[in-house]
């Protein structure tokens, strides 16, 4: 059987705070519908609670006058259910607490170890780095050395004149020499043509079989390759 709070205040005579009390600290089997609050009376707790009206109905009203009146529910104990309550939700709260704390501490050991190994693979990756950039230099320097060593093999103007001069014969054919100097071709006309319009009035220039020689022992002929 059910009652409202209304009914079971009536039936067992018992105030609303008292029926509360005995409600928060769950003394009594309860159910809401519909927002409406039904505490579960068993039949047994009925007929013990219409039992003691009628046996107090067949005394004497001197009897029912001599009998000590029910205790009454206090401020003191609605004060103390409410402490124990609250002290309840304390320890409640203290567990929560505790349980949030140990989630942050595992998130945050997790994402140390996430760090630890991002950095060792960055670690790794800049040691490979490092090995590659060192070969890469390496092999910058050994070209770098054998580009200088074939610029120093190549020889210069300078080094062809002082050459030539220091050849036997002292005599250089002009075409050959022309191919050697780094110029176009429309620049090498130029020069050829300029000692053919003078080798016969210039004596630094020498003909032999029909092919022009220079002595570069002898004369100067920078005036002549000017370009």
């Amino acid at each position: 059987m059910r009652l409202t709070i209304d009914e079971y205040c009536k039936h067992f005579k018992m105030s609303r705070e008292m029926l509360g009390s005995k409600l928060k600290a769950k003394k009594l089997n309860y159910i809401i519908e519909n927002s409406t609050t039904y505490i579960i009376v068993t039949d047994k707790a009925m007929q013990e609670d219409v039992k003691a009206p009628q046996e107090e109905a067949v005394k004497p009203e001197s009897a029912s006058a001599q009998a000590l009146p029910k205790p009454k529910t206090t401020v003191g104990t609605i004060l103390s259910l409410y402490q124990r309550e609250n002290q309840q939700l304390k320890n409640k709260i203290l567990q929560l607490e505790d349980k949030i704390d140990k989630l942050i501490d595992d998130k945050e050991q997790m994402l140390r170890d996430e760090m630890q190994k991002i950095e060792q693979v960055y670690s790794t990756k800049d040691e490979q780095l490092k090995t590659i950039l060192e070969l890469v230099n390496a092999k910058l320097m050994m070209d770098r050395t054998n580009q200088t060593q074939q610029i120093e093999t190549v020889p210069s103007q300078e080094n062809i004149k002082i050459a030539e001069k220091d050849k036997t014969p002292k005599l250089v054919e002009l075409r050959s020499y022309i191919r050697t100097l780094d110029l176009k071709s429309y620049q090498r006309k130029i020069i050829k043509k300029r000692f053919l319009a003078a080798y016969d009035n210039d004596i630094r220039i020498i003909q032999q079989n029909g092919e022009l020689f220079l002595d570069f022992a002898r004369y100067d002929y920078s005036d002549l390759l000017e370009y």
